[in-house]
């Protein structure tokens, strides 16, 4: 069994804590009103010897684990999406002010330079990320004495030393910084993605440990169908909390005689399951099911080789080096699934995400980077999804033409939507040459307002065109302005949610430049829908992608969630209405409140 793993990192100034660019451990505990010694990464010491030998009754070994497997995630994601990890700002509710009262000075300090990491910040078997401060809060506690031998009873377990926890939290960090209104739910999906993208990232990571994935490659005869430690999420803390296995299996699970078996794809599952890890797990299995598909057909010609032509391997253990192969075909498959799955991101609308919309932008990013889908990738997504029911509603059929998020070339018979790519193009240029994270943060918040005086007043001079409304999901339905500069004046109110660049590197070495913004608008909610869910209002709107590199169509995609039903799926308003219908629906939302409730993943994590 291999219980220890060398994380490599590239280098950067570090104070003791640690404390670097993106993060800072902070080790102080609450419950025992403790403050722990930081630990000094850059001592010569430890320099010498790569860091604290591990020892799970060390604090300072505590802090040095969540900062490398932090990093370590970052750097996955960075390399997925080209660009790098901002967390997502202070909001006036979080400085303790209203949106009226916010100055210049307030504008800059929502800009949150390191994320806050407090190893034993709970005295709990929970761990979970908060929105509200930006941190991640790791917890202890003793193990039950069911915990299957891993843990004697009594003993403590540290959430803080496993890296599928850390690296779980940390994509729902990444994830929010990216998507901050994937909060904003009126379905089960939206609650359930978080979980399941998490779980995911945490998952694939497993892969960046080649020794690790020979060791499972040698065990299972090469096959990742079955039984196997890749696939499973935090054994030891699941074991330790009384579970028979792992907290969670993308592959299956262990019934009550303790024999684990592989669980079948069920359609109706979906249908059935309203729980976020639950539904959230359903989405997981679905993409490591394409995940298997991918690495067998990557390995089906070693099969081959290997078996003098039958495909089916002698018995006994398989040859190191057929295991070496086979470990690097599993590694590269895990980091295009990985890859294909964050990268997705950018392609989906800026609210109220369902597992049919991320499959759609699974399949549009992809298609967009990777014209000529050789491998199958994309079908094996598509494959994998139907045999979970994951799947649009509203399309009529699961090519990869229907599933792809429609062009909207009729975009530039818009002035305002042609001017982009020309407009957007210095921002990109900028960004381009600028490391530094902040410098960035405030380049993108100066285009952001720009941009809004650019959009507002050509939409306004637009409030009449429905066709336009419709192909964005935008209303232009005109409104006075009661406060403000404005005040008196006609305006059509919206926000340029989020923006950034994207820059990718096709197979056929040509680069693919781009920027991707949203537009919100908000609406408020009547009293029924307010006592329901706990928000006074719900926002709807939609993701631009824009190619820089094109003078004519630049609007590449408008991914659409409009508040109102406009000639197509209904918007969120109608959704929300139908969704309260479902007593289930309601009993999630009154559960987790996930838009009204100060710590949303504290609520969903106390109960795994």
């Amino acid at each position: 069994m291999i219980n220890e793993r060398v994380y490599s990192l590239p280098w950067e100034d570090l104070g003791p804590g640690p404390k670097g660019e993106y993060v800072e451990v902070i080790d102080v505990d609450p419950a025992s009103n403790c403050w722990y010694e930081p630990v000094d990464l850059d001592h010569k010491h430890l320099l010498a010897q790569d860091g604290l030998i591990p020892a799970a009754s060390n604090p300072q070994f505590h802090q040095q684990m969540v900062y490398a497997v932090v990093m370590t995630t970052i750097k996955n994601f960075e390399r997925a999406i080209g660009r790098p990890v901002m967390w997502s700002d202070r909001t006036p509710e979080d400085m303790g002010k209203e949106w009226m009262d916010i100055t210049e000075e307030d504008r800059r300090a929502m800009f949150v330079e390191r994320l806050a990491i407090y190893p034993h910040g709970l005295r709990e078997a929970n761990a979970y990320y908060s929105p509200k401060k930006k941190a991640l809060l790791f917890g202890y506690f003793p193990a039950s004495e069911a915990g299957g031998g891993v843990y004697y009873p009594g003993g403590i377990v540290f959430g803080c030393l496993s890296h599928d926890i850390i690296a779980h939290e940390t994509a729902h960090a990444i994830l929010d910084g990216i998507h901050p209104r994937f909060m904003d739910v009126t379905q089960p999906d939206g609650f359930a993605f978080h979980e399941a993208f998490a779980d995911i990232a945490a998952l694939f990571q497993h892969f960046t440990f080649l020794d690790v994935v020979r060791h499972q490659i040698a065990k299972t005869r090469g096959d990742l169908a079955i039984n196997n430690l890749l696939g499973q999420l935090a054994q030891e803390f699941g074991r330790a909390t009384g579970n028979r296995s792992s907290l969670r299996d993308a592959l299956g699970g262990v019934d009550e005689t303790g024999k684990w078996t592989r669980r079948a794809p069920d359609p109706k599952r979906l249908e059935e399951t309203v729980e976020p890890h639950e539904r959230g797990s359903i989405l997981v299995s679905a993409v490591f099911d394409a995940f298997v598909t991918i690495y067998e057909a990557r390995i089906a010609d070693l099969r081959r080789i290997a078996s003098g032509g039958t495909g089916i391997l002698n018995e006994g253990e398989l040859h190191p080096d057929l295991v070496n192969r086979l470990a690097m075909e599993a590694v590269e498959a895990a980091k295009s699934v990985l890859t294909m799955c964050i990268r997705a991101l950018d392609y989906c609308p800026p609210v109220d995400i369902s597992f049919g919309d991320y499959l759609r932008a699974l399949i549009t990013a992809d298609r967009d980077v990777v014209a000529n889908d050789s491998r199958g990738y994309r079908l094996a997504f598509i494959e994998a999804f139907r045999q979970h029911g994951i799947f649009p509603k509203y399309l009529r059929s699961l090519s990869e033409e229907s599933l792809t998020w429609d062009r909207a070339d009729t975009m530039e018979s818009y002035a305002i939507m042609a001017d982009l790519s020309k407009k957007l193009k210095p921002f990109f240029s900028k960004l381009s040459l600028s490391g530094e994270r902040h410098e960035r943060w405030e380049a993108t918040r100066q285009q952001r307002r720009s941009l809004h005086r650019h959009l507002r007043k050509t939409f306004s001079n637009q409030s009449d065109d429905l066709k336009l409304q419709r192909e964005t999901g935008l209303d232009f339905s005109i409104k006075r302005n009661q406060v403000g500069p404005n005040q008196g004046a006609d305006d059509v109110r919206f926000e340029v949610h989020s923006m950034w660049p994207v820059q990718r590197q096709r197979p056929d070495g040509s680069v693919l430049n781009q920027v991707v913004f949203s537009i919100l608008q908000h609406r408020s909610l009547d009293k029924d829908d307010l006592s329901r869910n706990g928000s006074p209002q719900i926002s709807g709107g939609c993701t631009f992608i824009v190619d820089l590199d094109k003078k004519m169509n630049s609007v590449r995609y408008v991914i659409r969630k409009p508040l109102f039903n406009q000639d197509g799926p209904a918007g969120r308003i109608g959704l929300a209405r139908e969704e309260r219908k479902s007593p289930s629906s309601v009993s999630l939302a009154a559960t987790y409140a996930m838009s009204g409730h100060d710590e949303p993943f504290a609520m969903l994590h106390a109960e795994i």
